[in-house]
């Protein structure tokens, strides 16, 4: 790095570091309402015995002189409390006390043992006796929202609620998970009673809202929902909607249900389930659900929507993180400790004839072992049993092991086209790996390591100050980078050792095996092998969601979670390629990056995720 360099490079962390500071300070003045509304982070051990954490947020309209109308607001599986922003942010605007929850098993909440998922209404019911001890909230006015098993969640406290002696839900939002439409027997029964109850069912669900044949075969795809029996008994309050009239999407029905007036209301728009909690149509319906059962203290109409903003500046902040992940890395190469990993890297050659075709080759093949691996490990037995809890297993994390298998058999099949391309062609051309990095020196890998250590722990400690001082973090979408507990580091570690495969692997194909020059800039060889990286993903979300769009339906014997949980995957390939090429520059040493790649991901991989115990 020449001095030029080194004083670009530190300009870029003093960028990364101000995009930080503005994104925490933007986002935090989106969801304080500019000071109008007070943010606590709450930590408290619940009446079920167990820890439980949760954003609370107080309107300065909320007093004990004046009580305010509370909503308890859920995550779905597999995500955190951060996922209602949306929700948390306009529900605040408009008066509501509202209570963002990790709900058991996530974000920063007590892990979630296999056999207790309905305690607490894993963890929303236990939200709800909180808030409703609060001097500033109006009992007679609580409601619960919830997306995906968030919605699960407010079924099982609806359940805990009519069990109570004072009960205190009274208006019940479900967003992309079904209602309760029938009893064990199969009778079409209405359990939420007097409670006002809406239901947002996506045509596009990969899970949900559809109806099936005797043979277990879909009869009714999830955009034909509304005049499906379910749907109508629901509009109904539970009755049987055989001989009654069909009832329409987005009208408010009510009925006089235990001598008091309910509603029931239905929406269905043309979406998919994880859109859900980003999406400005659902939130607009939530907003208003609540205002008409709940009545808001501020009128805001529903399409008045900030809480975008707050995702704009959380963005970038995202952004920021991830430059000062590579530039503070660089930086640290100036240091005594670390100088001695800096060298000079030789200028990539230009690649022709065969040279180009092991180039491309190699590459197609990657592509094509990373999208079918995936979905051949979707469907193995043993591996979905783990991943979905459904059997005893020592894995506390099991959708974040499911992403590291499939990584390490990736970094496997890279070990295996890099040897079989250097014997077979690089070995003949005169390549010499050793020259590239292939092997540093032991000095030097434990060198790599504690430089991976400082660095890591440098960029998390900011993750910690924006939480501390702002109750924000770095993400958008699914796409999240949050403070997290102790425990989250020894889940991290448990599944180091397979993302350590394919990251290091992928290091070294980059760096060492196809480094080569496509054009007059070495950029565009980067920017293809991040586009490679991510292809097999790529590839697998359009397959999936084209066919849907066409048939109504998922591509046979590849499940929708398992094309979610792309999303992310997409762009942290993408984005780890580019990390895994700027260090390299400084270094001629590709496990530097690998082993920082595999640290990052583990750790922001398993906090954004569930754990669950047996």
């Amino acid at each position: 790095m020449t001095t030029t360099s080194r004083r670009r490079n530190s300009v870029l962390v003093v960028i990364s570091l101000m995009l930080a500071l503005i994104s925490a300070l933007g986002a935090a003045i989106v969801q304080t309402g500019a000071g109008s509304t007070e943010v606590k982070d709450l930590n408290w051990e619940t009446s079920s015995g167990r820890s439980m954490n949760a954003l609370l947020f107080v309107p300065e309209n909320a007093t004990a002189d004046s009580p305010a109308p509370a909503v308890v607001v859920s995550h779905g599986w597999w995500n955190n409390r951060e996922m209602q922003t949306a929700n948390y942010v306009e529900l605040a605007r408009r008066g509501f006390v509202v209570l963002s929850i990790d709900m058991y098993g996530h974000g920063n909440s007590d892990p979630l043992p296999y056999d207790q998922l309905e305690v607490g209404g894993t963890g929303m019911y236990d939200a709800v006796k909180l808030i409703a001890d609060l001097p500033y909230v109006d009992t007679d006015r609580i409601g619960v929202e919830g997306h995906s098993n968030g919605a699960r969640a407010a079924n099982f406290s609806v359940q805990l609620d009519n069990a109570a002696d004072t009960p205190l839900i009274s208006s019940v939002m479900l967003v992309d998970n079904e209602a309760f439409y029938t009893d064990d027997e199969g009778a079409y029964t209405n359990i939420y009673g007097s409670r006002d109850v809406g239901l947002v069912a996506d045509q596009y669900d990969e899970f949900f809202f559809r109806s099936y044949n005797a043979d277990g075969t879909t009869a009714t795809p999830p955009r034909e929902f509304a005049g499906t029996p379910s749907a109508q008994s629901f509009l109904h309050f539970g009755a049987d909607p055989a001989d009654l009239d069909e009832r329409a999407t987005d009208e408010y029905y009510t009925q006089t249900v235990d001598g008091e007036d309910a509603v029931r209301y239905l929406t269905t728009p043309a979406q998919t389930h994880p859109w859900g909690p980003q999406s400005a149509h659902t939130t607009g319906k939530v907003l208003d659900f609540f205002d008409a059962t709940l009545d808001a203290p501020v009128d805001i109409a529903p399409g008045s929507q900030v809480w975008q903003w707050k995702e704009i500046f959380t963005a970038i902040g995202l952004i920021g993180f991830g430059m000062f992940l590579i530039t503070f890395t660089r930086e640290l190469l100036f240091t005594r400790a670390f100088r001695g990993l800096r060298t000079d890297v030789a200028v990539p050659e230009r690649a022709t004839g065969k040279g180009l075709a092991w180039f491309w080759g190699g590459l197609v093949v990657s592509a094509a072992v990373s999208a079918l691996s995936y979905v051949w490990l979707s469907q193995q037995a043993w591996v979905t049993g783990i991943v979905h809890n459904a059997v005893p297993n020592p894995v506390p994390t099991g959708s974040v092991f499911f992403i590291a298998l499939w990584a390490a058999i990736n970094g496997a099949a890279a070990v295996v086209i890099m040897a079989l391309s250097y014997l077979l062609f690089g070995r003949k051309a005169g390549q010499r790996p050793t020259d590239l990095g292939l092997w540093p020196g032991w000095k030097r890998l434990l060198q790599s390591v504690g430089l991976v250590a400082v660095a890591t722990s440098a960029s998390f400690m900011l993750v910690f100050l924006v939480d501390y001082f702002f109750k924000t973090d770095f993400r958008f979408w699914v796409i999240a980078v949050k403070a997290f507990p102790q425990d989250k580091i020894w889940y991290g570690l448990f599944l180091l050792p397979l993302f350590l495969i394919y990251f290091v692997a992928n290091s070294v194909s980059i760096n060492v095996f196809n480094r080569i020059r496509l054009g007059s800039r070495e950029w565009v060889n980067t920017a293809v092998l991040a586009l490679f990286n991510s292809l097999g993903p790529i590839v697998l979300v359009l397959l999936q969601y084209i066919t849907f769009w066409v048939t109504g339906d998922l591509v046979p014997g590849f499940g929708g979670i398992y094309s979610i949980w792309l999303f992310p995957v997409v762009v942290i390939l993408a984005f780890t390629a580019v990390v895994s090429r700027k260090i390299y520059r400084e270094t001629n040493n590709p496990y530097i990056a690998g082993i920082l790649n595999a640290v990052v991901v583990s750790i922001v991989s398993v906090s954004n995720s569930l754990v669950m115990t047996y």
